[in-house]
């Protein structure tokens, strides 16, 4: 069993109580009826991951933190692939249509995601979701999940089958066009235009919704606020349609003080995967946030009960470093393992002079030759280390002052990494106040 959530994470009982207290909820159908469901029922829930990429980023961590959660508290998370609704694309939060995708690369996307899943949920992976033929022919569960366990599902088992006639007739006839009109998923991209290919896409995720209360007894649906229109519409349609009950729940998007999400970098999103950012740059994500998002990211990224929150939230001036230091630890400890973490924080406190271990500095070995006579253009050599995006951002970076090798600053934008300037084999640069990387020449 993963024991990443300590027994005192909070003194509620009541998974609703304790996803309040960490700030969590936002929307729910009924407050009072779902209060009631999960403090009586271990149900099965579940939330939806279209496979827009082959690794999950921070946006989706939230999510998997939720699952978490429930999960501790004994309900069931239903971990819905979309190899379905990920043919279509969801045009919330949109304002243009996403890219197509082939079925090899969404079905490629789905195992990697179930992959990374499993780093932080129990699955029972015996569980089977079996035979949905289409509208008329129902699926149906193989057993019951293992008490404590979380399944998983791809709902191309049975959105790809489906009749086009079938799925309008007996599932379009419960939509009403001038409400959909209305939902906010679709009011931002009204005005360029939305493709009647995405306006089925509402249908699809209700109809997911309800082909998993009425074959295997889902009784919730979470998300993030953006899909509240999306889960109204499920638990219309399982009501109208199959006389079934269903509720919902969103959650806030991770923003920070200023409104905007979090979890983007110089290079693109914040990707969970260490192949795609390295457990040090995750950390120093952490360790770089506003002092006015300590508060936000400590109740909702970490597992600390909510008093040290509170206690670390409440530290100023310097002291508030201390809150962030240990916010990037226990995020990095969550998503790359205390090993990782552990090189992490040693790491940060070599650069930036506080003791701990220099070899724990991101680090890239190079050819002594690629420096030998005229060297190497130092903007080239940051842009290849990932350090800028561009040549054209490496010159300003050097104009502004914001580039050091060897601690010291660097003028000439067209300076040289030469042999000679290497010692015993090594050369740290430095981009502005928080970015170290070591380069050893052999």
């Amino acid at each position: 069993m993963k024991n990443f959530i300590p027994d005192n994470v909070s003194k509620y009982d009541n998974v609703y109580d304790v996803l309040k207290e960490r700030g969590f909820i936002e929307q729910v159908t009924d407050e009072q009826a779902v209060r009631e469901l999960l403090g009586k029922e271990k149900i099965k829930f579940y939330i939806g991951f279209d496979p827009t990429a082959d690794c999950l980023h921070v946006g989706h961590f939230m999510q998997v933190i939720i699952m978490m959660y429930m999960q501790k508290y004994g309900h069931t998370p239903v971990v819905l692939l979309g190899g379905g609704t990920g043919m279509v694309g969801d045009p919330s939060g949109r304002q243009d249509m996403r890219q197509m995708m082939t079925v090899e690369t969404i079905d490629n996307n789905c195992n990697a995601f179930k992959k990374l899943f499993d780093q932080f949920l129990d699955f029972d992976d015996e569980w089977k979701y079996e035979g949905n033929e289409g509208v008329y022919s129902p699926g149906h569960q193989n057993r019951d999940p293992i008490p404590g366990k979380a399944i998983s599902v791809n709902n191309a088992s049975w959105l790809r089958p489906l009749n086009y006639v079938e799925f309008v007739r007996e599932v379009g006839t419960h939509f009403n066009v001038n409400e959909m009109l209305r939902a906010e998923c679709f009011k931002q991209r009204m005005a360029d235009g939305l493709s009647f290919f995405e306006f089925n896409y509402m249908l699809m995720q209700g109809y997911d919704f309800t082909v998993m209360a009425r074959d295997f007894g889902v009784k919730m649906q979470f998300g993030g606020n953006d899909q509240w229109s999306n889960i109204l519409a499920g638990k219309r349609l399982s009501r109208k349609w199959c006389d079934i009950n269903v509720e919902g729940m969103t959650f806030a998007l991770l923003t920070n003080s200023e409104g905007q999400k979090m979890g983007k970098t110089m290079n693109g999103a914040l990707w969970l995967s260490a192949d795609r950012v390295s457990p040090y740059e995750f950390f120093q994500y952490w360790r770089n946030v506003a002092d006015a998002d300590v508060n936000k990211c400590l109740r909702m990224l970490t597992f600390l009960p909510m008093e040290e929150v509170k206690r670390l939230s409440s530290l100023e001036g310097a002291e508030i470093n201390e809150a962030k230091e240990i916010l990037a630890y226990e995020v990095t400890k969550l998503v790359h393992g205390q090993e990782e973490a552990e090189k992490a924080l040693e790491g940060a406190r070599a650069a930036f002079g506080g003791g701990g271990d220099a070899a724990n500095i991101p680090t890239t070995e190079m050819a002594a030759a690629a420096f030998e006579g005229e060297g190497k253009g130092l903007v080239s050599l940051i842009k290849e280390l990932g350090l800028v995006p561009s040549n054209g951002e490496g010159f300003r970076t050097i104009e502004q002052g914001g580039l050091s090798v060897n601690g010291e600053k660097v003028t000439n934008p067209k300076q040289n990494v030469t042999k000679d300037m290497f010692r015993d084999g090594e050369i740290l640069i430095q981009k502005g106040k928080k970015k170290f990387h070591k380069i050893v020449i052999k």
